[in-house]
């Protein structure tokens, strides 16, 4: 009975850090380069279970079996590509991000909702500066812009045409060490940054990778899944009373 405990206590709190998790994804299906949590889970013991140790006994291995949140890793995949028509609205198709210069240093988004400022930088919705490989920001004078899947800017005006600067996509040697800053913003947490692979799709807008139907469905899932272990829990608790008011009276 105690293991059956200690599974549904286990159990019920993964399940309610991870409601979390599902209604933040759920709430930001509808952000451009959102980044969607996934839980993971380790074993109740994991770190401390070692040969030899008080935990390695069969009460300790009896209680790793029983897995707990462990944290949140990012979902990295693509989002769905929508087409704009707007110029300056950017999507990567592949692996990387936008260096965008922000109030509290470099961050990376896969947000490319972009505009012009009136000096001409290219900049967020926020008026964060975008960045080029040097990580300084791109100026694009007045004209037709063009921007190629490699990034390089050019701008076509009655006098000719000519590249103006580069947009990098930049990826890092570690992804996982990335974490989300606000919606679709992001730490590289000391990742080496280095070049993408992907493409840059002029007049398109990444979304989320996680859509509100998928989304409902898991929120509706583990809100099950934590009723059946509160479920579970109280039938160990009325046990454990029953047995405190049966036994402790004949001691």
């Amino acid at each position: 009975m105690d293991s059956g405990l200690y599974a549904a206590y286990t159990g019920l709190m993964a399940r309610t850090q991870a409601l979390d998790t599902a209604a933040n994804n759920l709430s930001n299906a509808g952000t451009n380069g959102f980044r969607a949590q996934r839980d993971f889970f380790r074993g109740v013991l994991v770190d401390s279970l070692r040969p030899g140790s008080t935990a390695d006994s069969q009460l300790g291995r009896t209680l790793n079996d029983f897995g707990i949140l462990g944290g949140n890793a990012l979902d990295l995949g693509q989002g769905q590509l929508t087409a704009t028509g707007n110029p300056l609205d950017l999507a990567i198709q592949g692996g990387g991000f936008f260096g965008i210069r922000t109030a509290n240093g470099v961050r990376y988004t896969r947000d490319g909702a972009f505009r012009r400022s009136t000096t001409g930088v290219l900049e967020t919705g926020s008026g964060e500066a975008v960045l080029d490989a040097k990580q300084q920001p791109i100026t694009i004078p007045t004209g037709n812009i063009h921007i190629s899947p490699d990034g390089s800017v050019s701008v076509s005006t009655p006098a000719g045409s000519a590249i103006v600067g580069k947009i990098a996509i930049f990826d890092f040697d570690n992804r996982y060490a990335l974490t989300a800053e606000g919606t679709n913003r992001f730490v590289a947490n000391g990742a080496k940054p280095i070049a993408g692979k992907g493409e840059i799709e002029q007049g398109s807008i990444e979304g989320a990778n996680q859509d509100a139907v998928h989304g409902s469905m898991q929120l509706v899932l583990v809100q099950r899944q934590a009723e059946m272990m509160q479920k579970a829990l109280s039938v160990f608790n009325n046990e454990f009373d029953k047995t405190a008011t049966e036994e402790l009276p004949r001691i």
